[in-house]
């Protein structure tokens, strides 16, 4: 199909205005590359490279065309077969390879951002603009702010329902999130108890497999599936859900059937698995909350993350779980368009994402809100960057986040 109607939709598109960085121009270059006509070398790997993967163009296409598994599979077999600078290359086998999918060398390496912001080198490097002369002022912007307490130290741990327990699930705590937003996690334990739902945090779980997967590393993504596939089924297979409190990660888990569809040994449970796979907002729209406490007086807008409202289809749930805590929910324009995070892309593709960053912030100044909500870490982080850069006086915030100022 060549018609195009994904091309507004896409945000390189939009910013850079070429072709070659529309989601049919790079199908286009997807099949001139697999028929021979063009090299799998720089210039190809530049225009995937600078693709987010938001999926905008997914809910656009009007033929349902599934770009999200043609770019990644495009991108394991860049991996295969083009060599990336040598610099580069050793620092993403480090990243993927090494240090996501262990939780004890993720922490370890935490510890040392950790020192690093509350030692007074972060502040001395920001005063003394050296950020600025190493071009990575803003990039030091973006780097989430490490907690004193991390999420791994609930592993293996069984939260009680408050009340009449109306269910029980198993959460996944995340591998950046374990570190950098560990007290969503604990509200998120907490709204869920609040609801009379009993928490399990399963010992053996991993990172989802979403950032190997959108990197092109496919068979290490199928190491995390599994990893996790068999961190649930050991200590129950009875929950009524597997739960996630980030869009990227639910995202990732609910394709674990498409990832080891060719697994003799996973299919099938990768299949029932994907069956229980919720997103927070989801389940607890699913379940139905208890009256909170209080209602929350505020002006707020909702800015869908791509990989619940695009990937997931999940977008009316978060809205009605902020209108019944009280929440005055202010629309603004293109509300599901990507704010520019997309994963590790406002690190590797900083001015591009920058620059997503700024229409997305003028969507939002068009609204004038008080918070700024959202149900994806890593939107959480691009956002509030965003907030400072446009000077807006605005807080953001999880939604999971107003759930518990709300119990």
């Amino acid at each position: 199909m060549h018609c195009g109607l994904c091309l507004d939709n896409c945000p390189t598109y939009r910013a850079l205005g070429t072709e070659m960085d529309s989601p049919r121009g790079r199908i286009y270059q997807m099949l001139q590359v697999d028929e021979g006509r063009l090299a799998l070398g720089d210039s190809f790997v530049t225009h995937i490279d600078r693709c987010l993967g938001c999926l905008n163009c997914q809910t656009a296409c009007p033929s349902g065309v599934q770009y999200g598994h043609l770019l990644e599979t495009t991108r394991a077999q860049i991996e295969q077969s083009y060599q990336r600078p040598r610099l580069q290359r050793k620092l993403r086998e480090h990243f993927y390879a090494h240090v996501l999918p262990s939780f004890g060398k993720l922490s370890r390496s935490a510890k040392w951002l950790r020192f690093y912001q509350r030692s007074g080198l972060q502040s001395l490097a920001r005063a003394t603009g050296l950020l600025k002369a190493m071009g990575v002022a803003e990039l030091d912007e973006l780097s989430p702010r490490i907690e004193s307490d991390f999420s791994f130290r609930d592993l293996g741990k069984v939260f009680p329902a408050e009340g009449e327990r109306r269910g029980r699930v198993a959460l996944l705590i995340g591998c950046v999130s374990s570190v950098a937003f560990a007290e969503l996690n604990r509200a998120t334990i907490r709204v869920l108890t609040k609801n009379g739902i009993e928490v399990c945090i399963p010992e053996a779980q991993s990172c989802c497999g979403a950032l190997h997967a959108h990197a092109g590393y496919l068979d290490l993504a199928r190491v995390q599936a599994r990893k996790n596939i068999d961190a649930i089924s050991k200590i129950s297979p009875e929950f009524d859900a597997v739960v996630s409190n980030a869009a990227g990660c639910g995202a990732a888990m609910k394709e674990y059937g498409v990832l080891l569809e060719h697994d003799a040994k996973y299919a099938e449970r990768a299949r029932e698995f994907v069956t229980k796979v919720r997103d927070v907002t989801e389940y607890l729209a699913e379940v139905g909350l208890r009256e909170p406490k209080r209602k929350l007086k505020a002006r707020v807008t909702y800015s869908d993350p791509c990989h619940l409202a695009h990937a997931q289809g999940i977008r009316k749930q978060p809205r009605a779980l902020l209108k019944a805590i009280g929440a005055e929910v202010i629309e603004m324009p293109r509300a599901d368009s990507c704010c520019g995070s997309a994963g590790v892309y406002n690190v590797v593709q900083n001015e591009i994402s920058m620059k997503i960053l700024d229409e997305k912030m003028d969507f939002v100044a068009m609204v004038e809100p008080e918070i700024v909500v959202t149900a994806n870490v890593g939107c959480m982080l691009q956002l509030s960057a965003g907030t400072k850069r446009r000077g807006l006086h605005a807080e953001v915030k999880h939604v999971i986040e107003l759930l518990d100022q709300a119990y």
